[in-house]
């Protein structure tokens, strides 16, 4: 199965360069594989390039989940990591995503400086 880069799937879900979007729709009309690094960076770019608040931010996430052409790497920990994050908003998705990547690995807890992030289970402020 083909995979994408992070900057195609931040046109998929954007949907701002008419070419580029025809180019990225064609590319995965077949099925294409989403690792989960290319999730983190498209959800940081959307957040801070494109200013995408967390709610659109855990709706797109939610499309990707369901999306018929795209698989995600460990659907199951980004599931989780979408949960955590709808409910703890204020802390980033991709912290999120650290946490669940963490306790699916069985390697918890994650340690952190982050006062927000320390403050969700399975984590420990150092």
């Amino acid at each position: 199965m083909r995979a994408i880069d992070t900057n195609v799937l931040v046109r998929l879900i954007t949907r701002d360069e008419p070419g580029q979007l025809a180019a990225a729709e064609s590319f995965v009309s077949t099925g294409a594989w989403v690792s989960v690094l290319a999730l983190a960076e498209a959800t940081w770019v959307l957040s801070a390039v494109y200013g995408v608040q967390s709610k659109a931010l855990a709706t797109a996430v939610e499309m990707l989940l369901n999306h018929q052409s795209l698989v995600l790497q460990d659907a199951d920990v980004i599931a989780a990591a979408l949960d955590l994050f709808r409910a703890n908003p204020s802390v980033g998705f991709s912290d999120c995503l650290k946490v669940q990547i963490a306790s699916k690995a069985g390697h918890e807890p994650l340690g952190t400086f982050d006062r927000r992030l320390a403050r969700v289970q399975g984590t420990q402020k150092l």
